[in-house]
């Protein structure tokens, strides 16, 4: 069984300064620095935020996964991590992927970030999908959202 889920959260700031932070690695520097709550632990295992890096996190509550940036379009602002090993691979997700994408709206100042999450599991229902949650993803787009409209963020 295929799923999909989404967030979107509207910043008002040009769709490459999101991208700046959304397209490298210094989303995942963030979520370290700034949701040390709900993410414990990131790592940056391999890799420098291009296709190819490779992050452990380890989320509240001792939850454990690695993921891989699989794509990294700097042309149309999408970048797409899997989840290679541990957390949800280990409960029989077969597929758990992350796509950002910073989508540019007619004003300049203006652009949606959107996080979708996408996995699969067995049809006979032995995984349950209802822990699937964008909550983690809409967290990360509020803080994101606060530094990039603060002079600080602006730098």
């Amino acid at each position: 069984m295929f799923g999909q889920l989404s967030h979107e959260a509207e910043v008002k700031v040009g769709a490459s300064k999101a991208w700046d932070l959304y397209g490298t690695i210094k989303l995942a520097l963030m979520v370290k620095e700034h949701l040390r709550d709900t993410f414990l632990q990131v790592d940056i295992l391999e890799g420098d935020g291009g296709v190819g890096t490779v992050i452990k996190l380890v989320l509240a509550g001792g939850f454990s996964y690695k993921e891989k940036f699989t794509k990294v379009d700097q042309e149309h602002h999408v970048k797409e991590t899997e989840m290679i090993e541990g957390g949800l691979r280990d409960m029989g997700f077969s597929l758990y992927r992350v796509r950002l994408e910073v989508i540019g709206k007619e004003e300049e100042e203006l652009c949606i970030i959107k996080s979708t999450i996408e996995y699969e599991v067995p049809d006979d229902g032995s995984v349950d999908v209802s822990i699937i949650s964008v909550k983690p993803f809409a967290d990360i787009a509020e803080v994101a959202k606060k530094l990039l409209t603060t002079s600080a963020g602006a730098n």
